[in-house]
């Protein structure tokens, strides 16, 4: 009897300790208690959902940031792409224009010239077919005589003086064309303006 005393006793004394069997489940019930109570929306302290709240605003934050970035580089590469596809002919194009300025010195000096008809008519053809080349290509030639002097968009040469007080700063002539190619200029046109 004495000996199932003994027993009974060791048993209960190895519920009540922590790390024995029968402590630990009673830990356990301890820390699922608390669980249920932050999962109730009890917090154990207000610091601590201060803390959580703060950790959970500078996610946020980030992860906005982040997509954000994101989305800008994803449409400024779109607009490079187009960009580049654009101008991709830029430099050849650019290197053809001389061709039309000869052409266009062959065919003033042809008018002038006798039994020029079937010649002239020829150039004329050639002319016309570059010039709608170009076209279809999106160079197209910039207007400048008789339009208001733009540093922008004119080279100026030089300057005369003008009678008439309303041609100042107008472009009275043009020296060299200019071409844009889509609305990016590739060769500015050479002009005089009025002064």
């Amino acid at each position: 009897m004495e000996q199932q005393k003994k027993n009974d006793t060791d048993i209960q004394n190895d519920e009540t300790k922590p790390g024995t069997e029968g402590g630990d489940d009673r830990h356990i019930a301890d820390q699922e208690g608390e669980n249920d109570n932050l999962a109730d929306g009890e917090w154990s302290s207000d610091q601590e959902q201060n803390e959580w709240q703060e950790k959970y605003a500078d996610l946020n934050d980030s992860y906005l940031r982040l997509h954000a970035d994101f989305d800008n580089y994803r449409k400024r590469t779109t607009k490079e792409k187009i960009d580049i596809i654009k101008s991709g002919g830029e430099k050849v194009l650019a290197d053809i224009i001389p061709l039309i300025d000869d052409f266009e010195r062959a065919l003033e000096s042809l008018h002038k010239a006798e039994e020029k008809d079937a010649l002239l008519d020829g150039l004329d053809l050639i002319y016309s077919k570059f010039v709608k080349f170009l076209q279809q290509h999106g160079v197209e030639e910039i207007e400048a005589v008789g339009l208001p002097f733009d540093p922008d968009r004119y080279e100026a040469v030089t300057t005369i003086p003008v009678e008439d007080k309303t041609k100042k700063g107008i472009v009275v002539d043009c020296i060299q064309k200019g071409y844009q190619l889509n609305d990016k200029i590739i060769r500015y046109p050479k002009v005089i303006v009025g002064d």
